[in-house]
């Protein structure tokens, strides 16, 4: 197994319920912390959302191995930012057997 280049400051950010004071809720994001990444892009495609082309481009997001429950652990549902740069992540698995790294794939939405 080579060893990635973690060259990419990431923030990685979950999701926030707060109450709006009426009985309902606004949905935000928090930020965790930054993680170390060596992003890859994976493939892309265009779709039509809501009659809005958009283009989406998976992509596959390595970063320090972190036990299951700790905040420095991502999970799908979750996701990072880079600048202006938003990556929802699906999935999260081991990269080699001793956990030493992650592979989150995750997926970029831009409007074009």
């Amino acid at each position: 197994m080579n060893v990635p280049r973690l060259n990419q400051a990431l923030v990685l950010e979950a999701p926030e319920r707060v109450g709006d004071g009426a009985g309902g809720f606004v949905e935000g994001w928090i930020a965790l912390g930054t993680l170390w990444a060596e992003i890859t892009a994976r493939g892309g495609r265009e779709a039509t959302q809501i009659g809005t082309a958009v283009s989406r481009t998976g992509f596959k997001i390595v970063v320090r191995g972190a036990p299951f429950g700790t905040p420095e652990r991502p999970k799908p549902q979750q996701r990072f930012r880079h600048g202006d740069r938003v990556f929802a992540i699906e999935a999260v698995a081991e990269r080699d057997p001793e956990g030493r790294y992650l592979t989150c794939f995750a997926e970029e939405e831009v409007v074009v």
